[in-house]
């Protein structure tokens, strides 16, 4: 195969970097934190006290902002503990800039969803933070019960350190679910099934932004072939020098591709019955649109051990089966379609 026909990628995984900033004075960190409590308090006198309205006089925030850094320097001064006088340099990386961005736009999506149905924007930010815990907690959890179990029974220190890398969107799925019956346990006026219904297209759009991110990242790497899309990861961390020479299957985008067509779908289902589906249609046609595309396109992804080569299925197909057979089952048995259409 002539490499020259192929897109060779190989990009810093990092955005950009700042320069270490070298302050004229120290700083204490107890300082820091007494002046947030000092324009916090402060801020509750002069802040609009009327929803919507604007602020008179927005000089009094800067000057409160200012009056709160000095005053809450003044009682360490003489302690100096905990100081530092030097802003490190800042490394924004692809993929964390990216996660960031699944949860503002996914936010969005579901809060006015959430709106439509004339719920509150604090049942929206709890449910915000339901989501957050549980996407980082079962991702984590699920890369190490269904991928690496014996490594990380040896290594258990390295178990929290996410920053590493090792998250599994099984894991994620599984976590999301739990934490979505919990919120809709604990919320009034609320089923499991409606508040899924408006989660999941959240959930597949966030899904392309952090794909997006394993390709910056050059992760979860396809097969080789020969097909005139192939691309050659020159800088894949998992690879031999020898290996990233090969062009592969961008198995990252195939799934970013056809998490914005789940979007899609979805987004149709919710249009077409004029903001209130059946309970449980999103979600069913999520799991099993979602999970069959995840079927096929792990057959054009790399093992993740060599174990794992050998099987007929990889780890992430058989996880995928029983979601594809649990959302057909609620499209079939759980799912009320004469009662969506009469709603209309």
């Amino acid at each position: 195969m002539d490499s020259n026909n192929y897109l060779v990628w190989g990009p810093d995984p990092e955005v950009f970097t700042t320069p270490e900033i070298q302050l004229p004075f120290s700083l204490s960190i107890l300082g820091l934190l007494l002046a947030a409590v000092i324009f916090y308090y402060g801020w509750q006198k002069i802040k609009p006290q009327k929803e919507g309205e604007k602020m008179q006089e927005p000089w009094k925030a800067f000057a409160l902002a200012i009056v709160a850094l000095i005053v809450g320097q003044i009682p360490f001064i003489f302690i100096g503990f905990g100081s530092f006088d030097t802003i490190p340099s800042i490394q924004p990386r692809w993929y964390g800039v990216l996660f960031a961005c699944a949860f503002i736009v996914g936010y969005t999506i579901t809060f006015k969803m959430y709106l439509h149905a004339g719920r509150t924007q604090e049942e929206m930010d709890r449910l915000l933070l339901y989501i957050l815990i549980a996407t980082i907690v079962g991702a984590r959890l699920g890369h190490i019960i269904f991928y690496n179990p014996e490594y990380y029974l040896r290594n258990l220190h390295l178990v929290p350190q996410i920053w590493t890398g090792g998250l599994a969107s099984h894991g994620a799925a599984v976590g999301i679910i739990i934490a979505m019956y919990l919120y809709a346990k604990k919320t009034p006026n609320m089923t499991f099934y409606w508040l899924a219904d408006r989660v999941v297209p959240s959930v597949a759009i966030a899904g392309l932004f952090i794909r997006i991110g394993n390709f910056m990242n050059s992760e979860i790497l396809g097969k080789p072939t020969d097909l005139p899309w192939a691309v050659i990861f020159e800088r894949a961390p998992a690879l031999t020098a020898a290996e990233q020479a090969i062009p592969r299957h961008p198995s990252m985008l195939y799934e970013s591709l056809f998490y914005v067509i789940v979007f899609a779908v979805l987004i149709y289902m919710y249009k077409k019955y004029k903001n209130n589906p059946p309970e449980g249609s999103l979600f069913a046609t999520f799991l099993v649109m979602l999970f069959s595309g995840r079927f096929f396109i792990e057959f054009t992804k790399l093992a993740h051990s060599e174990a794992e080569a050998e099987w007929a299925l990889n780890m992430g197909q058989w996880l995928s089966i029983p979601l594809v057979l649990f959302g057909i089952w609620l499209l079939v048995k759980k799912v009320k379609w004469k009662k969506g259409l009469k709603k209309r």
